[in-house]
């Protein structure tokens, strides 16, 4: 009898020990991790400091905006410059809904001004869906297409 109910707790013995062993390591591997990745609260407290130097609060947009007479930290391209990137593409290229593709206009670039804001709007969101501003190279680039199903 004793031995029966022995071999019956073998398997339940075996299982809460793995379950210690295995989900002990995984704590220890993830508070390891989150531990060595936070910043300190003084890191944190500066970055803030620096930040509201340059920024401050716009009511109206109900964003973070960079205060006037501030330059942008290095390295950032101003909007301006952003905008006509992404202006020259749209000129440039037009959206085919048949083909989900943007294909570039052969008779020359066309002008963004006889455009209705409607037609400007579509390609724009168009574009937004298809490219990403990607900061490492300072320039739009087209997103991976979504894999179907």
């Amino acid at each position: 009898m004793l031995i029966k109910s022995a071999i019956k707790t073998i398997p339940l013995a075996a299982a809460m020990t793995a379950a210690l062993m295995f989900g002990a390591a995984a704590h220890a591997q993830t508070a390891a991790a989150t531990t060595a990745a936070s910043p300190t609260r003084a890191e944190v407290k500066m970055e803030t400091a620096d930040f509201l130097k340059t920024h401050r609060w716009d009511d109206d947009m109900s964003l973070w905006v960079m205060k006037s007479g501030v330059d942008a930290p290095a390295g950032v391209k101003p909007r301006a410059e952003v905008k006509a990137e992404r202006d020259a593409f749209l000129r440039a290229n037009k959206w085919q809904n048949d083909s989900s593709t943007w294909v570039p206009i052969k008779t020359g670039p066309r002008d963004l001004g006889t455009m209705t804001r409607a037609q400007l709007a579509a390609e724009t969101k168009q574009f937004l869906a298809t490219h990403t501003f990607d900061e490492v190279k300072g320039a739009y680039v087209e997103k991976a297409p979504r894999k179907m199903k």
